[in-house]
């Protein structure tokens, strides 16, 4: 006959070895249960142009971490799945769409919408409910308003360290005068307020400058008045759509400064299949990335988008997307999906991505330089600053 003892040790094996069957079926349904992912996208609308480079790169991201068998979550991998609206462009649609994706949705992380007005639109439904995400193609003095904790920007094309290094890169080049173009998008204008004092200060004259509506359809009036100016530089601060018109209506007219500086637009595939690629060369563009070996996964992102899409990726806004999920990726694998602990790893730690490393300090990029790139020889090459340059300056030699 047994002991009580010895029935008590029965029966709380049993219920142990219960608890442990219990919890491995669960385990394995949570590792077969995908990780949701949510964002907004301008699909259609005016900037839907702007918008494929940064959702092709989502879904490369996707298909490359789901073959590897998914991200890694409390070491299990889980598949991603994406759960995506239309913002038609609009701020206040995406404002709308992100506490949709929170609250019905009940999606476990998220991706950044495409731009600027976008990702510090929805910054305060981040604040709302504590809910981190890794910003990326947005740029403005005005994220560093953003309250710190939430959201975080890997870019560091701001416009005033833009003014500050387009100015030392004409200077470098003996450029003594310039002409002006901008956009009154808030992106480009906020360039243009940045840079011409830099450019007075540095003694390069503004021998004209002006400002365009985003939705204009005719330069011919400017740019005459551009070519009477002869300037060293033109410093069109375009976005996508007008940066075609731009480079198309300055090979209309001849157009002969040997520096063209076009701010948003060249760094994509689209501009120069839009311009053709004699147009395209020696333009010079806003971005801070190249496939180089030192830059870990940079070449290998660069062959698969190629090998994918048939087309280089944006050199600004891919690049800019792909560093924002390996951040999230990296958080993730060491923080779980616990929100606190995703927003502690991304606030302190260092992360290696394909533009080197990044370090966050409050809401911005603490370690990559602003830079420029030109067009050499059909591909962008890094000209600015020295410290990160593949390819020396040259100067446009004819539309």
């Amino acid at each position: 006959m047994k002991s009580p003892t010895s029935n008590r040790r029965l029966v709380m094996s049993g219920i142990a070895a219960l608890a442990v069957m219990a919890t491995v079926p669960a385990a394995f349904a949570q590792a077969d249960k995908p990780i949701r992912i949510g964002y907004s996208m301008a699909r259609t609308g005016m900037l839907a142009n702007a918008t494929p480079s940064q959702s092709n790169t989502y879904e490369l991201w996707k298909e490359q971490v789901n073959a590897r068998g998914g991200m890694v979550v409390g070491g299990q991998k889980r598949k991603v799945e994406f759960v995506t609206y239309d913002d038609q462009s609009k701020p206040e649609q995406a404002v709308r769409i992100y506490e949709k994706l929170i609250t019905d949705d009940k999606v476990d992380l998220l991706l950044a919408p495409w731009g600027t007005p976008f990702q510090i639109a929805i910054a305060p439904v981040l604040e709302k409910f504590k809910f981190p995400m890794v910003g990326n193609t947005a740029a403005s003095v005005a994220l560093r308003q953003v309250k710190p904790g939430y959201i975080w920007f890997p870019t560091s094309a701001i416009p005033d360290r833009i003014g500050v290094e387009l100015t030392a890169m004409l200077k470098a080049n003996n450029v003594k005068t310039a002409v002006v173009i901008a956009n009154v998008l808030p992106f480009t204008k906020e360039i243009k307020n940045y840079l011409e004092p830099e450019l007075k200060k540095a003694g390069i004259e503004v021998k004209f400058s002006t400002e365009y509506p985003p939705d204009i359809k005719d330069m011919t009036s400017i740019l005459t008045q551009v070519k009477q100016a002869n300037p060293d530089a033109v410093l069109a601060l375009a976005y996508p759509g007008d940066s075609v018109l731009y480079a198309k209506q300055a090979k209309e007219l001849g157009l002969s400064s040997p520096v063209q500086f076009i701010a948003i637009g060249p760094s994509d595939a689209f501009f120069a299949k839009a311009v053709g690629a004699a147009s395209a060369e020696d333009v010079i563009t806003i971005a801070h990335w190249s496939p180089r070996p030192e830059w870990k996964g940079s070449q290998a992102f660069h062959d698969a988008y190629v090998k994918k899409f048939g087309e280089d990726p944006d050199y600004l806004n891919s690049a800019l997307a792909w560093m924002s999920l390996e951040i999230l990726e990296s958080a993730v694998a060491k923080g779980g999906l616990d929100k606190a602990k995703i927003r502690e790893v991304i606030s302190k730690d260092t992360f290696e991505t394909i533009n080197g490393p990044v370090r966050f300090d409050g809401v911005q990029n603490a370690i990559t330089p602003t830079a420029f790139v030109q067009t050499q020889k059909g591909k962008l090459q890094i000209v600015w600053p020295k410290s990160i340059a593949t390819g020396q300056y040259e100067a446009k030699k004819s539309w």
